[in-house]
Order: structure tokens, then C-alpha cells, then sequence
């Protein structure tokens, strides 16, 4: 049994403009010392599935419905007094934003060692002494002095160092880690995942790193999940992701990755358009819009996230079959044009008539978002 099982989460919020899904249908296991990433653009749900896992979302005006099971038991059944038990003790988070996430009133080390003693029936002075224990581990210098400066005297870096040894301070079996390395220099965010990654192995804890920068789970990650409009749209081992992805939409986030081997003034390719809005979403895929190999069925019929054919742990939820992709993907790799991709594999016609329909329908659905109404 896996340490965490997500089945078909969804995590919709009533608004004054319309039902917001965040989160829509997402689903995946999380083993025991296992490393899952989960990566995509600003609002395509990462951080709200996490925050739901954690019974974040609870006090809101959320609708939440779908399972999520950890060790055995459904979390979203457990009542708040159960989740506050299992919540910093058994499953920790790292918060995006550690200089918010820290109260600025109150000594760092007061703050983990209050983590501490909320689980541990221990004396305030044993509570200290483990968050500077705590604070050495991460590689803070002199811990037990630091221990007593306030969060607006610690660097950026070590805010960072702190909120991952409160984290830590109860040996978690599942850390959640949303954002680690940002507003990091790249130093600082190499020193940040060397940390995660070697404390993992220490306390054989599950890890979830949740980013939108895929270099950043390059190395640290067992296995990819990546999200698009509230949903996964690829799912596979880290390898594979980087060497065999099958989504337009992953395809599209390594093209933005700088590459060590591409010539110094060679110009980074954006993915055209923007995130849809997640109360008007467009009508079939949705990431036709942007989709530079879109064909009139896709504004019409919903991908399902599903394997292909010779690897059942690589699931993808793409209308293009399994063979044109892979061989799309190839002339990616060469550095043939998306557009002369488009031709060879679609064909001319097929192909125009596809990217017209995406035009219209990114028009629509922009005119639509500006007035806040559903798209035609």
C-alpha cells in the first residue's frame, strides 16, 4: 500500500464570477522515501492539491470531494482534531513564502520548538534544544545563538533552512515542499534540494515538491507529474519526462529549460498564449488554445490521462496517438520548427484547418474571460 493515494481530487471554490476548479480530477500514489514532483504554470493547481492533503482548504469555501488516503485512512473523512494530529507531525509543508509563513513577533526557535511540543509531550527547555539540534542539521551556523534572532534577521536562504527544520522537527513520513527554491539565487537553491534530498534519506520520508521550474526536479525526483488547468495531463518516471515526453504541453516547458549544450545566444521558446481561466475553460482539451498541433477534435473531445501503450507507467492525456507523438518529439529533438513538425506529422490541410479552429477558439475564450462570461 502506498504511503499517499490521491484518487480523482477535485477542489472546486464558489466565487462571484463563477465555479473556480482548481483542481479537477488529479490522481497519484506516493511511496515511502520516494521523491514525486509535481510541475506546472502558475495557477494549474499544484499548490491547492498540497494545501487540500494538509486540510488547508477546509475553512474555505471549497467543494472538495475525490479521496485522499494516507497510511490507510481518508483524510478528507478525518475530523479537524485528527487532521491537527497528523498535520506538522506525520505530514509536514514547506510554504512557498517563508519570510509570511514565520510570525514575525516571535523567535525562530521559539517557533520549532513550539512545532515540537504541540506533538511531543517534552519541557520547553528539550523542545529548544531540538530546534537548535534542528537548525545545525540544516546547516545554519552557530544554531544555538540563531536560535534566538528573529525571522527578519535570517537571510532568505536561512528563513528557508528554518521553515524546512520546523518541518522536519517530528520526523515526518510525508514532506510537502511547495516552491523550496523561490526567490532563491541558483547557489542557495542547489544547497536548498541537496538538503531536502539528503534529510530525505535520513528520515526515510515521502517527499512531494511541488515547482513550476522542471530543472529543479530534474535530479531530486523519482517521478514527474505535470499539471495543466487543474488537472494532470503526463505522468512518468523522471527519465522518461525528459527523454521520451509525449504531452505538447511538456514538450513545451523543456523548450523554456536553458540548455547547457545550445549556443549562448540562442533565444529561450515560450509557450504561446496564457493559462486558461479555471472558470471558463475551453471546450474539449484544454490546452488547445496554445497547442501549436491542435486538430478540430480537440476543441470538441476531453483527453483522458491514460498509459500508452509500451510503458504502463507513463500515462498521458493527449487526443494525438502514442506513435505520431513520439515521432513529433524526435524532430523536436532535432531542432526542426514546431510548424514543419506540424506539417510532416498532420499533414497541411489537417493541420491549418486545426490551427484555425485554435485561433477562434483562444479568441472566444479571452473574449469571454475579459467579460467574464463562458466562452461561445
Amino acid at each position: 500500500m502506498a504511503l499517499l493515494e490521491i484518487r480523482d481530487l477535485k477542489v472546486h471554490f464558489d466565487t462571484e464570477d463563477g465555479l473556480v476548479k482548481a483542481v479537477d480530477g488529479v490522481s497519484y500514489t506516493v511511496d515511502r522515501g520516494q521523491t514525486l514532483g509535481i510541475v506546472g504554470e502558475s495557477g494549474s493547481g499544484k499548490s491547492v492539491s498540497s494545501m487540500t492533503v494538509m486540510g488547508l482548504t477546509r475553512a474555505s469555501n471549497a467543494r472538495i470531494s475525490g479521496e485522499i488516503v494516507f497510511e490507510g485512512r481518508d483524510l478528507l473523512k478525518a475530523t479537524d482534531a485528527e487532521l491537527r494530529a497528523i498535520r506538522g507531525n506525520d505530514i509536514a509543508m514547506i510554504f512557498q513564502d517563508p519570510l509570511s509563513s514565520l510570525h514575525p513577533f516571535y523567535k525562530v526557535g521559539k517557533q520549532i520548538a513550539e512545532a515540537v511540543r504541540v506533538h511531543n509531550d517534552v519541557s520547553k527547555t528539550q523542545a529548544w534544544d531540538r530546534a537548535v539540534e534542528m537548525l545545525g542539521l540544516v546547516g545554519i551556523p552557530e544554531p544555538r545563538k540563531r536560535a534566538d534572532a528573529y525571522p527578519h534577521e535570517f537571510s532568505g536562504g536561512m528563513r528557508q533552512r528554518a521553515m524546512i527544520a520546523m518541518a522536519l522537527s517530528n520526523n515526518p513520513k510525508l514532506l510537502i515542499a511547495d516552491e523550496p527554491t523561490t526567490a532563491l539565487d541558483v547557489t542557495v537553491q542547489a544547497q536548498i534540494l541537496e538538503l531536502i534530498e539528503r534529510l530525505q534519506s535520513e528520515f526515510d520520508a515521502a517527499v512531494v515538491i511541488i515547482t513550476h521550474d522542471l530543472g529543479v526536479v530534474a535530479e531530486t525526483s523519482d517521478d514527474i507529474a505535470v499539471m495543466y488547468a487543474g488537472r494532470i495531463v503526463e505522468k512518468a518516471k523522471t527519465d522518461t519526462i525528459f527523454h521520451s515526453p509525449e504531452h505538447p504541453y511538456t514538450w513545451g516547458l523543456l523548450g523554456s529549460i536553458p540548455r547547457m549544450d545550445s549556443p549562448r545566444d540562442e533565444e529561450l521558446v515560450p509557450i504561446s498564449g496564457r493559462p486558461p481561466s479555471l472558470i471558463t475553460l475551453p471546450g474539449g482539451c484544454s490546452f488547445h488554445p496554445r497547442c501549436p498541433y491542435v486538430r478540430p477534435a480537440h476543441t470538441k473531445t476531453e483527453p483522458v490521462l491514460e498509459p500508452v501503450p509500451d510503458d504502463a507507467a507513463h500515462a498521458v492525456a493527449c487526443l494525438l496517438d502514442s506513435g505520431t507523438r513520439k515521432r513529433m518529439w524526435r524532430e523536436l529533438q532535432t531542432g526542426t520548427p514546431p510548424d514543419q513538425v506540424r506539417e510532416r506529422s498532420l499533414g497541411n490541410g489537417a493541420a491549418a484547418d486545426g490551427a484555425a479552429v485554435g485561433a477562434v477558439a483562444l479568441s472566444k475564450t479571452e473574449e469571454a474571460n475579459a467579460e467574464g462570461g463562458p466562452a461561445a
